[in-house]
């Protein structure tokens, strides 16, 4: 599981809060998902381990580990995905057609937020940016 890696339970507690059981299996079945899974994954995967928990307990466990930065989330579309928060920001470019996803250099968005807040006088704190196009092969085979 990806988060056995961190202490996640230390990071909760530094944050006043507890690692309770349906938070762990919670973020058990996001790591199962190796990587970018739905609600409805990680209910299904849910309701092999601990049946008990309703769909609306992961919304709102869900909700709340992205407050406190554990987790992160991503919009595509009308969809969305979840992920356990790393210690480094990292960031995504999703094609539209083919779904291809490849990682975007933490330089280029650290410039990007460098520049939103010198000219907008804004700070962007999101750890995850995800954002849609069409990959290059896409691009190709839609051409005339």
């Amino acid at each position: 599981m990806t988060h056995h890696t961190f202490d996640y339970a230390a990071l909760i507690r530094q944050q006043g809060y507890r690692l309770t059981e349906q938070r762990r299996l919670i973020l058990d079945a996001i790591c199962e998902g190796r990587g970018h899974t739905t609600v409805d994954e990680i209910y299904a995967r849910l309701q092999k381990k601990a049946p008990s928990i309703n769909l609306a307990t992961v919304y709102r466990t869900l909700d709340f580990l992205c407050e406190i930065r554990i987790v992160v989330k991503a919009q595509v579309g009308k969809h969305a995905y979840y992920e356990i928060a790393g210690h480094e920001p990292h960031h995504h470019l999703i094609c539209r057609y083919c779904h291809y996803e490849m990682e975007l250099a933490p330089a280029l968005v650290d410039a990007f937020y460098a520049t939103v807040l010198q000219q907008q006088h804004f700070a962007i704190d999101s750890q995850h940016l995800t954002l849609m196009g069409i990959c290059q092969e896409c691009r190709q085979s839609s051409s005339p």
